[in-house]
C-alpha cells in the first residue's frame, strides 16, 4: 500500500478518538446529563488551559449558583493532579433568578458550563499524556433535591504548542460570555432598618438603556431573595431597593448584577459596594417598566395560564366539582355561580393590591406572594389544605368556600362561588405564571391606580375559563349530570389537597426548621381531631 494511504488511514482512525479525547463518558440520570469537557485537544507544557463542568439539565430542574439562595448548594470539582499541576477556583456564570413557591434560588435552567482553569506541568513531554481525575458533585432540584456525583477521567496529549478542539471551543466561548465582567461604574450602599438602597453611578445608565436589573448577593443570608428589588433609573445613576435578611451584614456588599438593556440583551457584571449611610435613590426617578396597556396585557395573560399552576389546582379542582353539580340547571343559575367565582377573584387580586399599595406607601418593600414569607401564614394555609382535604373526604361536612359539590347549586351557594374564588387567589401567590414577572414588576412601578389596573387584568385573566360559562352556560350541559362519579370525584381530588399542605410543611422547614415543623404538625394533628370530632358530632345529628 502506498505510504500516503497509509498516513491518510492512520489519520481516520486517530482523528475520531482526539476528538472524543476533548469531553468525557457523560454521567445520565433523569435529571442531568453531566460530562467533564476540555477546552483544548492536546495541551503545551506549562501552559494554562481550560475545563469545563458541563451540565444539561432536564426540563423543570435547576442546578445552582455560588449562592444558592433560600436553598440548594452548588456544584463542587475535586481534583487529583499529577505533579506539579494544579487547578484554579470554579467559576460560574450570571445565575437565573429561579422562583419555587414563597422562596426563590439562584441558578441554572437548560444548560450550563462551569469553566475553571488548570495549569499542568512544565516538564512535560510532547508525545506524552496527562491525565486528569476529579471528584463532581452537584444538586439538581425540582419538587424535589436530588443530590448527584461522580468521578471524571479525562487524558489529552501533550504536543509543543497547544490546539484547541473545534467541537468544544463554541462551549467556553458562550460559557466566558456569560461569565459576571468587572463593573465600570462606581457603586454604593446602605441599610436603615430593613429598607436599604444599592446604587450606581456612571456611563450607559439611562432609561433608554436600562430596562430592568436584578442583585445576586455573593453572600448567603445578607438580603431577603423574594423581596421585589425597586428599579429606579435616571440619566447615569440606577439604584436598587433591597431588603435586609437577619443576618449580621458585611463591611462591604459584593455579588453580581444582571442589566437587560432595551433590546433584552442580558449582561452581567461583579461589583463591591462600600456599606454606609443610605444613599439617595436614582434621580430623576423613571422607574422602567412596561407601558399600561402591556402590562395589562401581560397580567391577563399570565393570569389565565396562573391556572395551570400546581398551587392552584388544588382548588381549582373544588371548583370542578361545583361545576359538575351545576349540570343541568337553569342558564341562569350557572350564569350567576361563574360571575360570582370571577368576582371573588378579580376582587380579591384587587385586594391585595390595595395592601400592597399601603405597605409601600408605608416604606415597605413587598411583591407577589409577600405574605408566604411568613412562618405562621405558611402554617396556616397548610392546616387549611388539610382542612379542605378531610372536608373532600367526607370526614365532615361544611358549606362555603372549602364546599364541593351540591352546596355550590344550592339556595346561597353564590358566597361559596365567591369565597373558592378568593381562596384561589390566595393560594395562587406562591406561584408565578409566564408573562406574570414582567406585568406584576411594572406594576409595583406605576401610579396606585395603574397597579389596580394591572392586578384588576390579571384576576380576570385567572377567571376568563368560568366567565366563559357566564356567556355561554350551555357548556356546563355537557357534563354529565350529578351523580355517585361526583362524589366519588370529590374524594378522589382531596388528594391535591393533602399534597399542598405537604409541600407547604417542606417550604415551613426551610423557614423555620425542625422546631416549626414540629409546631405545625401538632397544628395539624389538632386540625384532624376537630374535623373528626365535627363529624362524628354531624354523624349523630
Amino acid at each position: 500500500m502506498p505510504r500516503a494511504w497509509v498516513v491518510a488511514l492512520t489519520a481516520l482512525l486517530v482523528l475520531p478518538a482526539t476528538a472524543r479525547s476533548a469531553e468525557t463518558e457523560p454521567f445520565t440520570s433523569p435529571q442531568t446529563t453531566v460530562t467533564l469537557v476540555s477546552e483544548a485537544a492536546s495541551i503545551a507544557p506549562g501552559e494554562p488551559f481550560r475545563l469545563g463542568l458541563r451540565q444539561k439539565i432536564s426540563p423543570e430542574w435547576h442546578t445552582y449558583w455560588s449562592n444558592p439562595g433560600d436553598a440548594g448548594e452548588p456544584p463542587s470539582l475535586t481534583f487529583d493532579l499529577p505533579a506539579g499541576a494544579s487547578a484554579g477556583e470554579l467559576q460560574f456564570p450570571a445565575p437565573e433568578r429561579i422562583e419555587y413557591g414563597p422562596l426563590v434560588n439562584f441558578g441554572y435552567e437548560n444548560e450550563v458550563v462551569f469553566p475553571v482553569t488548570v495549569t499542568p506541568p512544565a516538564d512535560l513531554q510532547p508525545g506524552q499524556s496527562f491525565t486528569v481525575r476529579t471528584d463532581a458533585f452537584w444538586l439538581v432540584c425540582k419538587d424535589i433535591c436530588i443530590p448527584e456525583e461522580t468521578s471524571f477521567t479525562l487524558a489529552l496529549p501533550v504536543e509543543p504548542t497547544s490546539r484547541n478542539d473545534g467541537a468544544t471551543a463554541p462551549l467556553f466561548a458562550a460559557a466566558e460570555a456569560s461569565l459576571p465582567r468587572p463593573s465600570v461604574w462606581q457603586a454604593e450602599a446602605g441599610f436603615e432598618g430593613d429598607q436599604g438602597v444599592l446604587r450606581l453611578s456612571g456611563e450607559l445608565l439611562s432609561p433608554d438603556t436600562v430596562a430592568s436589573a436584578f442583585f445576586f448577593p455573593a453572600e448567603w443570608g445578607v438580603i431577603e431573595n423574594a423581596a421585589p428589588q425597586e428599579l429606579r433609573v435616571g440619566q447615569g445613576e440606577l439604584s436598587l431597593g433591597l431588603v435586609r435578611a437577619k443576618g449580621e451584614l458585611p463591611e462591604r456588599l459584593s455579588g453580581v448584577i444582571a442589566v437587560t438593556d432595551a433590546a433584552g440583551s442580558r449582561s452581567a457584571y461583579a461589583l463591591e459596594a462600600p456599606l454606609g449611610p443610605v444613599p439617595p435613590t436614582a434621580s430623576p426617578a423613571n422607574a422602567a417598566g412596561l407601558p399600561l396597556w402591556q402590562a395589562a396585557l401581560f397580567a391577563a395573560l399570565g393570569g389565565l395560564l396562573l391556572n395551570l399552576m400546581p398551587c392552584v389546582f388544588p382548588i381549582l379542582a373544588m371548583k370542578a366539582v361545583g361545576i359538575a353539580a351545576l349540570a343541568g340547571r337553569a342558564d341562569r343559575t350557572i350564569r350567576l355561580h361563574a360571575l360570582s367565582y370571577v368576582a371573588g377573584v378579580v376582587l380579591s387580586f384587587l385586594a391585595l393590591a390595595g395592601v400592597l399599595l399601603l405597605l409601600k406607601g408605608a416604606g415597605m418593600a413587598a411583591g407577589w406572594g409577600f405574605q408566604f414569607t411568613s412562618p405562621l401564614f405558611v402554617a396556616a394555609m397548610a392546616w387549611l389544605m388539610l382542612a379542605v382535604g378531610l372536608n373532600l373526604s367526607g370526614v365532615y361536612a361544611l358549606g362555603g368556600p372549602v364546599s364541593a359539590g351540591s352546596s355550590l347549586a344550592a339556595k346561597g351557594g353564590h358566597a361559596g362561588s365567591f369565597f373558592t374564588g378568593a381562596l384561589a387567589v390566595l393560594v395562587a401567590t406562591p406561584c408565578t405564571a409566564p408573562f406574570m414577572a414582567a406585568a406584576t414588576g411594572a406594576a409595583f412601578a406605576m401610579p396606585p391606580a395603574a397597579t389596580l389596573t394591572v392586578f384588576a387584568a390579571l384576576g380576570l385573566g385567572m377567571g376568563a375559563p368560568y366567565a366563559l360559562l357566564a356567556f355561554l352556560p350551555r357548556l356546563a350541559r355537557l357534563l354529565p349530570r350529578p351523580g355517585l362519579w361526583m362524589e366519588r370525584l370529590k374524594q378522589a381530588l382531596a388528594f391535591p389537597m393533602y399534597g399542598a399542605a405537604a409541600w407547604l410543611l417542606w417550604v415551613l422547614t426551610v423557614q423555620a426548621g425542625a422546631d416549626g415543623l414540629l409546631l405545625a404538625l401538632v397544628g395539624a394533628l389538632l386540625v384532624a381531631f376537630a374535623a373528626w370530632a365535627l363529624g362524628i358530632t354531624q354523624a349523630a345529628g
